[in-house]
């Protein structure tokens, strides 16, 4: 049968208290890992949406760029703003 004393009491909340904190760490330690990988997701994103093409300065060269995939490659490219660095990329998608 369990102790009924008061000083019996507070050493098993403080047992109880002791080992909450455990979780606390795995919890810490969960939060930090789902924040590096939705960095990676965002790093990869942009890597595949404005790093890996090539990038106009202005909308006159990425439609002569696209004018020029037109006649030579037979490809027809559409111009869009880039909402990472700002200047003009081709795709293939329609939008």
């Amino acid at each position: 049968m369990a102790s009924k004393k008061p000083s019996a009491n507070k050493k098993k909340v403080a047992q109880f208290k002791s080992s909450i904190a455990d979780f606390g760490d795995i919890f810490e330690s969960e939060s930090s890992r789902i924040e590096e990988i939705a960095e990676e997701r965002k790093s990869a994103l942009r890597n595949k949406a404005c790093d890996s093409k090539n990038r106009y300065a202005t909308r006159k060269e990425a439609e002569e760029a696209a004018a020029w995939c037109a006649v030579e490659r037979n490809r027809n490219l559409r111009i869009y703003r880039c909402k990472y660095c700002g200047g003009w990329h081709l795709t293939s998608k329609s939008q």
